[in-house]
């Protein structure tokens, strides 16, 4: 069935969704605010509680009862499961998932260990692979219909000392998405992702020096990095029926060439 024309209302107005990592102040929170804004019921989640019981508080302030929260470790199959179960249970069923969940860092393959690679690996390509599992699976179980948002990389695309962990989880994703998408388009379910260049958040700060933000900031056509929430409009409108037509596609949030 060709969807209508979406026109006239708030982008994500009567949808659930679910977004990972998105307590603390990067582009979790600021895709979990958005969705909010344009009249979704979210579902955040996070490894660190305190953190999102912080979030959580601050986000019911401004929207009440629109946000509930779930700690989950999307490297736990079980932790998995139960935040897709808490936003059926809550809110009655699940219609966007956003895998923001990540984890990154600077070594050198001389110097990098298996455990380096393979935690790398875990939180960024296999997490994502058992949330969009598990958030299609609820999805066909509804009857079809939905939307996945998968947060890449640009890094996916190309070199950087370093970053051969990171590199080849967020390829992993990029992929991961364009197959995902071709299994699921017969039940109505959108796959994308976006690869943003340079987004400003906590992490990025812990893991990177200022030397090399500084240099990657100068490769910028607009002489800055984003701001999380310029990201987050992206993955808005990809879960939005503004996107009805595409599914397995990398939008690169960027200001160079990618």
């Amino acid at each position: 069935m060709i969807p209508a024309y979406p026109g006239g209302h708030a982008l994500l107005e009567g949808k659930v969704v679910v977004v990972t990592a998105s307590a603390g102040a990067g582009i979790g929170q600021a895709a979990a605010r958005r969705c909010l804004e344009e009249g979704a019921q979210v579902v955040i989640s996070d490894t660190h509680q305190r953190r999102l019981d912080e979030t959580l508080e601050a986000l019911k302030a401004e929207h009440g009862d629109s946000v509930a929260a779930a700690a989950c470790n999307v490297t736990v199959e079980d932790d998995v499961l139960r935040l897709i179960d808490t936003a059926v249970d809550t809110f009655g069923r699940l219609d966007v998932m956003i895998n923001n969940a990540g984890l990154g860092g600077t070594k050198s393959l001389l110097e990098m260990t298996d455990e380096e690679w393979t935690r790398v690996l875990d939180v960024t390509l296999n997490g994502t692979f058992r949330c969009t599992r598990a958030a299609v699976k609820q999805m066909v179980a509804q009857g079809g219909g939905g939307a996945v948002v998968n947060n890449s990389s640009v890094i996916g695309w190309r070199a950087q000392a370093g970053q051969a962990h990171y590199a080849a989880a967020k390829a992993g994703v990029m992929a991961l998405t364009r197959c995902a998408a071709l299994d699921v388009a017969e039940h109505g379910i959108r796959i994308n992702a976006v690869a943003p260049s340079l987004a400003m958040h906590p992490h990025l700060v812990k893991v990177t020096s200022d030397e090399l933000l500084a240099q990657l900031t100068q490769r910028e056509a607009f002489g800055r990095y984003a701001e999380p929430w310029e990201v987050a409009n992206v993955m808005v409108f990809l879960a939005s029926d503004y996107a009805s037509y595409l599914t397995g596609e990398v939008v690169s949030v960027s200001s160079q060439r990618a």
